[in-house]
């Protein structure tokens, strides 16, 4: 068997790299710290590099319900030998996980459109829901007119929070919320002068899936620490 571990340059994918067996620098006890701290919304702010990215994508791989079992991923990791305390979360909760890097537009109106599509792919990926008869009327009429495109654009400054309430109703279990580079909308708006209307969208987005969501266990979210000479 050839021992040789390749290292994973350019990866992001928590399970690409355990499944090609590179080298990994376990953070996995991140997982620990987090239920320990019982906060319900936490940010990560490093340097670019420090592989924030990856850290959310083990963070899904772990808590994330799915058909497939993602258990393997953890064998001999720190986390799996932190005990059944942790272990006992792994595989039980919807996940919410979006990344907002590639909102890098020089205007709000391309900005906005990237993040329809963002919003609609995470609506795709738990399209299993709309199978459901747990739903409500309403929301699976907003679900569906996100999931079509056909949705006004002021729905999705809470379309986060619907699918939130969607996955609650069908599963019974709260949800998890991984939202990855926050500030890059941010930044672009701040020096591609429309600031004003990306901090007004990001706002109605953050507080009305982050703030008295009754369907959030708890949410994570990275940016990028920048350091001045």
């Amino acid at each position: 068997m050839n021992d040789y571990k390749s290292i994973p340059i350019g990866m992001e994918d928590f399970k690409e790299v355990i499944d090609r067996n590179c080298y990994l620098v376990d953070k996995t006890l991140l997982i620990k710290d987090i239920l320990d701290g019982g906060a319900k919304v936490t940010l990560f702010t490093r340097p670019r590099r420090f592989g924030k990215t990856l850290n959310m994508s083990m963070l899904r791989k772990f808590f994330e319900k799915t058909e497939e079992d993602n258990s393997y991923l953890f064998d001999g990791l720190a986390i799996a030998e932190a005990g059944n305390k942790y272990c006992k979360y792994m595989g039980q909760y919807p996940v919410i996980s979006i990344s907002l890097k590639s909102m890098k537009q020089t205007n709000y109106e391309d900005a906005f459109d990237k993040f329809k599509d963002i919003i609609i792919s995470e609506f795709e990926r738990h399209d299993n829901i709309l199978s459901s008869d747990k739903l409500k009327p309403r929301q699976r009429k907003v679900f569906e007119d996100i999931y079509s495109d056909t949705a006004d654009n002021s729905v999705y400054n809470t379309a986060l929070k619907l699918l939130s309430d969607c996955l609650y109703e069908v599963y019974g279990q709260k949800v998890i919320v991984l939202i990855d580079e926050y500030d890059v909308p941010l930044e672009n708006a701040y020096f591609n002068g429309f600031y004003n209307e990306m901090i007004n969208l990001i706002r109605s987005v953050f507080e009305s899936v982050l703030k008295t969501n009754d369907s959030l266990e708890f949410a994570v979210m990275t940016g990028c620490l920048r350091i001045s000479k």
